[in-house]
Protein backbone atom coordinates (compact mmCIF):
# COMPACT_ATOMS: atom_id res chain seq x y z
CA UNK A 1 0.00 0.00 0.00
CA UNK A 2 1.27 3.34 -0.95
CA UNK A 3 1.16 5.28 1.95
CA UNK A 4 2.22 8.65 0.42
CA UNK A 5 -0.53 11.41 0.08
CA UNK A 6 -1.90 11.54 -2.97
CA UNK A 7 -2.81 14.71 -5.05
CA UNK A 8 -6.42 14.85 -3.83
CA UNK A 9 -5.35 14.07 -0.20
CA UNK A 10 -2.61 16.99 0.14
CA UNK A 11 -5.73 19.55 -0.91
CA UNK A 12 -7.65 18.42 1.45
CA UNK A 13 -5.29 18.67 3.79
CA UNK A 14 -3.92 22.44 2.62
CA UNK A 15 -7.78 23.30 2.36
CA UNK A 16 -8.51 22.11 5.82
CA UNK A 17 -5.71 23.94 7.02
CA UNK A 18 -6.57 27.40 5.46
CA UNK A 19 -10.85 26.91 6.65
CA UNK A 20 -9.31 26.72 10.25
CA UNK A 21 -6.61 29.87 9.72
CA UNK A 22 -9.68 32.22 9.38
CA UNK A 23 -10.24 32.03 12.93
CA UNK A 24 -7.65 32.37 15.74
CA UNK A 25 -8.37 29.39 17.84
CA UNK A 26 -5.60 29.32 19.80
CA UNK A 27 -5.74 33.29 21.44
CA UNK A 28 -9.72 32.14 21.22
CA UNK A 29 -8.88 29.44 23.43
CA UNK A 30 -7.28 31.74 25.99
CA UNK A 31 -10.26 33.97 26.30
CA UNK A 32 -12.39 31.06 26.61
CA UNK A 33 -11.12 30.05 29.91
CA UNK A 34 -12.45 33.03 31.45
CA UNK A 35 -15.11 33.83 28.88
CA UNK A 36 -17.62 31.54 27.54
CA UNK A 37 -18.77 33.64 24.74
CA UNK A 38 -15.16 33.80 23.73
CA UNK A 39 -15.30 29.96 21.64
CA UNK A 40 -15.61 30.03 18.52
CA UNK A 41 -18.64 28.23 16.80
CA UNK A 42 -16.96 26.24 14.12
CA UNK A 43 -19.97 24.32 12.86
CA UNK A 44 -20.59 26.52 9.74
CA UNK A 45 -16.84 25.64 8.81
CA UNK A 46 -17.62 22.37 9.51
CA UNK A 47 -20.24 21.92 7.65
CA UNK A 48 -19.04 24.64 4.56
CA UNK A 49 -16.05 21.80 3.84
CA UNK A 50 -17.77 18.92 3.75
CA UNK A 51 -16.25 17.05 6.87
CA UNK A 52 -19.39 15.72 8.18
CA UNK A 53 -19.72 13.78 4.87
CA UNK A 54 -16.24 12.47 5.15
CA UNK A 55 -16.89 8.86 5.94
CA UNK A 56 -20.29 8.48 4.65
CA UNK A 57 -21.62 6.73 1.71
CA UNK A 58 -22.07 8.61 -1.70
CA UNK A 59 -25.55 6.58 -1.67
CA UNK A 60 -26.34 8.65 1.54
CA UNK A 61 -25.09 11.81 0.39
CA UNK A 62 -21.22 11.52 1.71
CA UNK A 63 -18.07 12.42 -0.14
CA UNK A 64 -17.12 8.32 0.74
CA UNK A 65 -13.55 8.95 1.69
CA UNK A 66 -10.85 7.00 3.52
CA UNK A 67 -10.51 7.16 6.90
CA UNK A 68 -6.99 8.06 6.61
CA UNK A 69 -8.48 11.39 4.44
CA UNK A 70 -10.85 12.11 7.65
CA UNK A 71 -7.55 11.46 10.00
CA UNK A 72 -5.96 14.93 7.78
CA UNK A 73 -8.38 17.02 8.58
CA UNK A 74 -8.56 15.72 12.24
CA UNK A 75 -4.59 16.55 12.26
CA UNK A 76 -5.38 19.82 11.24
CA UNK A 77 -7.46 20.34 13.74
CA UNK A 78 -5.46 19.61 16.61
CA UNK A 79 -2.84 21.66 14.77
CA UNK A 80 -4.90 24.49 15.28
CA UNK A 81 -6.83 23.85 18.86
CA UNK A 82 -10.10 23.79 16.80
CA UNK A 83 -13.04 22.82 18.78
CA UNK A 84 -14.50 20.99 15.77
CA UNK A 85 -16.56 18.29 16.42
CA UNK A 86 -15.09 15.36 14.32
CA UNK A 87 -15.16 12.71 16.87
CA UNK A 88 -18.51 12.69 17.64
CA UNK A 89 -19.95 13.21 13.79
CA UNK A 90 -17.79 10.63 12.40
CA UNK A 91 -18.82 8.09 14.46
CA UNK A 92 -21.94 8.88 14.75
CA UNK A 93 -21.64 8.45 10.94
CA UNK A 94 -20.04 5.41 10.66
CA UNK A 95 -23.30 3.81 12.25
CA UNK A 96 -25.79 5.91 10.44
CA UNK A 97 -24.12 4.65 7.27
CA UNK A 98 -23.61 1.17 8.13
CA UNK A 99 -27.42 1.16 8.93
CA UNK A 100 -28.38 2.82 5.83
CA UNK A 101 -30.47 4.82 8.11
CA UNK A 102 -32.51 7.79 6.84
CA UNK A 103 -30.85 10.68 8.95
CA UNK A 104 -27.61 9.30 7.74
CA UNK A 105 -27.90 11.90 4.60
CA UNK A 106 -28.84 14.95 6.56
CA UNK A 107 -26.25 14.01 9.31
CA UNK A 108 -23.58 13.70 5.98
CA UNK A 109 -25.02 17.53 4.58
CA UNK A 110 -25.32 19.12 8.03
CA UNK A 111 -28.85 19.51 8.56
CA UNK A 112 -28.50 17.34 11.51
CA UNK A 113 -26.03 17.71 13.69
CA UNK A 114 -25.26 13.98 15.72
CA UNK A 115 -23.44 13.31 18.52
CA UNK A 116 -22.37 10.06 19.35
CA UNK A 117 -22.69 8.58 22.90
CA UNK A 118 -19.59 6.44 23.42
CA UNK A 119 -19.44 2.77 23.81
CA UNK A 120 -16.81 0.53 24.09
CA UNK A 121 -16.66 -3.03 22.96
CA UNK A 122 -15.21 -5.67 25.21
CA UNK A 123 -11.31 -6.57 25.78
CA UNK A 124 -9.78 -9.26 27.17
CA UNK A 125 -9.90 -7.74 30.50
CA UNK A 126 -13.67 -6.39 30.42
CA UNK A 127 -16.13 -8.41 28.84
CA UNK A 128 -19.14 -5.92 28.98
CA UNK A 129 -19.55 -3.40 26.65
CA UNK A 130 -19.37 -0.15 28.60
CA UNK A 131 -19.23 3.75 28.91
CA UNK A 132 -17.33 6.43 30.43
CA UNK A 133 -18.59 6.91 34.20
CA UNK A 134 -19.24 10.44 35.57
CA UNK A 135 -16.74 9.28 38.28
CA UNK A 136 -13.90 6.68 39.56
CA UNK A 137 -12.38 4.44 37.52
CA UNK A 138 -15.46 1.46 36.92
CA UNK A 139 -16.62 1.63 34.18
CA UNK A 140 -20.45 1.88 33.58
CA UNK A 141 -23.18 -0.32 32.00
CA UNK A 142 -24.22 0.67 28.23
CA UNK A 143 -28.17 1.74 29.15
CA UNK A 144 -30.72 -0.88 29.02
CA UNK A 145 -32.57 -1.30 25.66
CA UNK A 146 -36.26 -2.78 25.15
CA UNK A 147 -37.09 -2.92 21.57
CA UNK A 148 -40.17 -2.89 20.34
CA UNK A 149 -39.94 -3.24 16.03
CA UNK A 150 -38.38 -0.19 14.47
CA UNK A 151 -38.40 1.20 17.99
CA UNK A 152 -36.30 0.79 21.20
CA UNK A 153 -36.38 2.58 25.01
CA UNK A 154 -33.25 3.37 26.35
CA UNK A 155 -32.44 3.71 30.04
CA UNK A 156 -29.02 4.73 31.33
CA UNK A 157 -26.13 7.31 31.80
CA UNK A 158 -23.52 7.82 29.42
CA UNK A 159 -20.72 10.54 30.42
CA UNK A 160 -18.18 12.87 29.08
CA UNK A 161 -20.09 13.31 25.67
CA UNK A 162 -17.68 14.95 23.25
CA UNK A 163 -20.27 17.82 21.51
CA UNK A 164 -23.27 16.37 23.28
CA UNK A 165 -24.90 19.62 24.50
CA UNK A 166 -24.40 21.31 20.79
CA UNK A 167 -26.55 18.44 19.19
CA UNK A 168 -29.89 18.12 17.22
CA UNK A 169 -29.86 14.00 17.94
CA UNK A 170 -27.85 11.53 19.39
CA UNK A 171 -26.69 8.21 18.02
CA UNK A 172 -26.77 5.94 21.31
CA UNK A 173 -26.20 2.16 21.77
CA UNK A 174 -28.06 -0.22 24.37
CA UNK A 175 -28.07 -3.18 25.73
CA UNK A 176 -31.35 -5.65 25.65
CA UNK A 177 -32.09 -8.01 28.05
CA UNK A 178 -31.04 -10.86 25.98
CA UNK A 179 -27.84 -9.33 25.37
CA UNK A 180 -27.89 -7.99 22.10
CA UNK A 181 -25.97 -4.42 21.10
CA UNK A 182 -28.51 -1.77 19.63
CA UNK A 183 -27.93 1.63 17.92
CA UNK A 184 -30.87 4.05 18.67
CA UNK A 185 -31.57 7.36 17.36
CA UNK A 186 -32.91 9.53 19.63
CA UNK A 187 -34.28 13.28 19.54
CA UNK A 188 -32.58 15.65 22.16
CA UNK A 189 -35.84 17.09 22.79
CA UNK A 190 -37.57 13.75 23.20
CA UNK A 191 -38.93 12.79 26.76
CA UNK A 192 -36.51 11.06 29.06
CA UNK A 193 -33.44 12.94 27.50
CA UNK A 194 -31.37 15.10 29.50
CA UNK A 195 -28.29 16.83 28.85
CA UNK A 196 -26.03 18.53 30.95
CA UNK A 197 -23.31 20.33 29.27
CA UNK A 198 -19.94 21.26 30.56
CA UNK A 199 -16.46 22.59 29.74
CA UNK A 200 -13.60 20.77 31.75
CA UNK A 201 -9.77 22.21 31.94
CA UNK A 202 -9.85 22.17 27.77
CA UNK A 203 -11.88 24.92 26.98
CA UNK A 204 -11.87 23.72 23.21
CA UNK A 205 -13.38 20.41 24.20
CA UNK A 206 -16.84 20.93 24.72
CA UNK A 207 -18.70 17.91 26.63
CA UNK A 208 -21.56 16.40 28.03
CA UNK A 209 -23.46 14.11 30.33
CA UNK A 210 -26.86 12.52 29.20
CA UNK A 211 -29.36 10.91 30.79
CA UNK A 212 -31.55 8.85 29.22
CA UNK A 213 -34.70 8.28 31.38
CA UNK A 214 -37.08 5.94 28.98
CA UNK A 215 -36.03 7.59 26.05
CA UNK A 216 -37.59 6.01 22.99
CA UNK A 217 -36.25 6.23 19.24
CA UNK A 218 -35.69 4.98 16.05
CA UNK A 219 -33.19 1.58 15.88
CA UNK A 220 -30.76 1.66 13.33
CA UNK A 221 -30.19 -1.21 11.45
CA UNK A 222 -26.44 -1.36 12.36
CA UNK A 223 -25.17 -4.45 13.31
CA UNK A 224 -22.49 -5.24 16.45
CA UNK A 225 -19.32 -4.66 14.18
CA UNK A 226 -20.52 -1.38 12.91
CA UNK A 227 -20.94 -0.09 16.30
CA UNK A 228 -17.62 -1.64 17.89
CA UNK A 229 -16.15 0.30 14.48
CA UNK A 230 -17.23 3.60 15.63
CA UNK A 231 -15.10 3.26 18.80
CA UNK A 232 -12.58 2.31 16.98
CA UNK A 233 -13.04 5.35 14.46
CA UNK A 234 -13.27 7.88 17.39
CA UNK A 235 -9.83 6.02 19.05
CA UNK A 236 -7.97 6.84 15.47
CA UNK A 237 -9.42 10.34 15.23
CA UNK A 238 -8.43 11.59 18.65
CA UNK A 239 -5.12 10.18 17.71
CA UNK A 240 -4.80 12.19 14.92
CA UNK A 241 -5.88 15.24 16.35
CA UNK A 242 -3.14 14.75 18.96
CA UNK A 243 -0.39 14.22 16.04
CA UNK A 244 -1.50 17.16 14.55
CA UNK A 245 -0.68 19.20 18.29
CA UNK A 246 2.33 17.78 18.45
CA UNK A 247 3.42 18.64 14.93
CA UNK A 248 2.63 22.03 15.71
CA UNK A 249 4.05 22.46 19.26
CA UNK A 250 8.03 20.98 17.94
CA UNK A 251 8.33 24.20 15.67
CA UNK A 252 7.27 26.34 18.20
CA UNK A 253 9.79 24.98 20.84
CA UNK A 254 12.66 24.72 18.27
CA UNK A 255 12.27 28.67 17.53
CA UNK A 256 12.56 29.49 21.27
CA UNK A 257 15.19 26.91 21.92
CA UNK A 258 17.14 29.37 19.01
CA UNK A 259 16.08 32.65 20.04
CA UNK A 260 16.30 32.47 23.69
CA UNK A 261 19.85 32.86 24.92
CA UNK A 262 22.05 32.11 28.17
CA UNK A 263 25.19 32.53 29.13
CA UNK A 264 25.92 34.20 25.40
CA UNK A 265 24.93 30.83 23.78
CA UNK A 266 21.38 29.70 22.75
CA UNK A 267 19.58 27.23 24.68
CA UNK A 268 19.03 24.78 22.23
CA UNK A 269 22.95 23.92 22.33
CA UNK A 270 22.78 22.80 25.40
CA UNK A 271 22.64 18.73 25.17
CA UNK A 272 19.59 18.37 27.92
CA UNK A 273 17.37 20.68 25.51
CA UNK A 274 18.51 18.99 21.96
CA UNK A 275 17.52 15.72 23.49
CA UNK A 276 14.01 17.19 24.99
CA UNK A 277 13.39 18.59 21.36
CA UNK A 278 14.36 15.12 19.87
CA UNK A 279 12.67 13.26 21.97
CA UNK A 280 9.25 15.20 20.73
CA UNK A 281 10.42 14.44 17.11
CA UNK A 282 10.68 10.72 17.92
CA UNK A 283 7.50 10.60 19.51
CA UNK A 284 5.41 12.69 16.99
CA UNK A 285 7.69 9.98 14.07
CA UNK A 286 6.31 7.25 15.97
CA UNK A 287 3.00 8.30 16.60
CA UNK A 288 2.50 9.61 12.16
CA UNK A 289 3.48 5.89 11.89
CA UNK A 290 0.62 4.19 13.97
CA UNK A 291 -1.79 6.47 12.48
CA UNK A 292 -0.36 4.93 8.82
CA UNK A 293 -1.15 1.67 10.58
CA UNK A 294 -4.49 2.80 11.36
CA UNK A 295 -4.92 3.78 7.39
CA UNK A 296 -4.00 0.48 6.29
CA UNK A 297 -6.02 -2.02 8.15
CA UNK A 298 -8.87 0.75 7.75
CA UNK A 299 -8.37 -0.24 3.62
CA UNK A 300 -6.94 -3.77 4.06
CA UNK A 301 -7.55 -5.67 7.06
CA UNK A 302 -10.19 -4.89 9.44
CA UNK A 303 -9.70 -7.26 11.49
CA UNK A 304 -6.62 -5.36 12.15
CA UNK A 305 -8.12 -1.82 13.02
CA UNK A 306 -8.97 -2.45 16.87
CA UNK A 307 -5.41 -2.86 17.14
CA UNK A 308 -4.11 -0.27 15.08
CA UNK A 309 -6.07 2.48 16.32
CA UNK A 310 -5.69 1.32 19.79
CA UNK A 311 -2.16 1.41 19.16
CA UNK A 312 -2.34 4.66 17.49
CA UNK A 313 -4.39 6.40 20.16
CA UNK A 314 -1.96 5.32 23.07
CA UNK A 315 1.12 6.12 20.99
CA UNK A 316 0.05 9.29 20.10
CA UNK A 317 -1.66 10.77 23.71
CA UNK A 318 2.04 9.53 24.97
CA UNK A 319 3.65 12.14 22.54
CA UNK A 320 1.21 14.58 22.86
CA UNK A 321 1.89 14.34 27.15
CA UNK A 322 5.99 14.49 26.32
CA UNK A 323 5.11 17.06 23.95
CA UNK A 324 3.18 19.84 25.92
CA UNK A 325 5.44 18.78 29.44
CA UNK A 326 8.76 19.54 27.15
CA UNK A 327 7.49 22.92 25.16
CA UNK A 328 6.81 24.04 29.19
CA UNK A 329 10.76 22.94 30.07
CA UNK A 330 12.16 25.00 26.70
CA UNK A 331 10.21 28.21 27.45
CA UNK A 332 10.70 27.91 31.42
CA UNK A 333 9.16 30.09 33.72
CA UNK A 334 7.51 32.02 30.67
CA UNK A 335 5.93 28.32 30.00
CA UNK A 336 4.08 27.84 33.18
CA UNK A 337 2.22 31.34 33.06
CA UNK A 338 -1.04 31.94 32.17
CA UNK A 339 -0.27 34.61 29.42
CA UNK A 340 1.58 31.77 27.49
CA UNK A 341 0.47 29.04 24.90
CA UNK A 342 1.89 26.41 26.36
CA UNK A 343 -0.13 26.01 29.17
CA UNK A 344 -3.17 25.76 26.31
CA UNK A 345 -1.74 22.68 24.53
CA UNK A 346 -0.97 21.04 28.08
CA UNK A 347 -4.62 20.95 28.39
CA UNK A 348 -5.29 19.68 26.00
CA UNK A 349 -3.24 16.85 26.74
CA UNK A 350 -4.69 16.27 29.54
CA UNK A 351 -8.08 16.48 28.94
CA UNK A 352 -7.40 14.37 25.53
CA UNK A 353 -5.88 11.24 26.69
CA UNK A 354 -8.67 11.12 29.48
CA UNK A 355 -11.43 10.94 27.30
CA UNK A 356 -12.69 7.86 25.83
CA UNK A 357 -11.64 5.42 28.20
CA UNK A 358 -8.13 7.24 27.89
CA UNK A 359 -5.31 6.14 26.64
CA UNK A 360 -4.44 3.58 29.24
CA UNK A 361 -7.32 1.87 28.06
CA UNK A 362 -6.26 2.16 24.63
CA UNK A 363 -3.31 0.59 25.85
CA UNK A 364 -4.71 -2.38 27.91
CA UNK A 365 -6.27 -3.09 24.39
CA UNK A 366 -3.61 -3.23 22.56
CA UNK A 367 -1.92 -5.92 25.29
CA UNK A 368 -4.54 -8.02 24.94
CA UNK A 369 -5.26 -7.76 21.37
CA UNK A 370 -1.46 -9.06 21.23
CA UNK A 371 -1.59 -11.58 23.66
CA UNK A 372 -4.91 -12.87 22.37
CA UNK A 373 -2.35 -14.13 19.12
CA UNK A 374 0.22 -15.71 21.46
CA UNK A 375 0.59 -19.13 21.51
CA UNK A 376 1.48 -20.65 24.56
CA UNK A 377 4.40 -22.61 24.96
Amino acid sequence: MDLSLTDEQVFLRDAARGALSRVDTVAAAREALEDDAARPDLWPTTVEAGWTGLLTSEANGGAELGLYDALLVAQEAGRALAPVPLVSTLAAATILDAGNDAAAEPAAAGELRVAWLPAAPPTDVEPRWTVDPRGGLLRGDLPTATVDGDEATLTGEVSWVPDAAQADALVAVGRTEDGRIVAVLLDVEAAGVSTEGLWRYDPTRPLGHVRLDGARGRTIAADEDAVARAWHVAQAVLAAEAVGTVDAILPIAVAYAKERHTFGRPIGSYQAVKHGLVEILRQLENARSLLMYVAWAAENDHAQLPLAAAAARSGAEHALDVATRQNISVHGGTGATWEHDAPLYFRRAQLSRRLLGGAAGATDRVAGELMAGVTPA
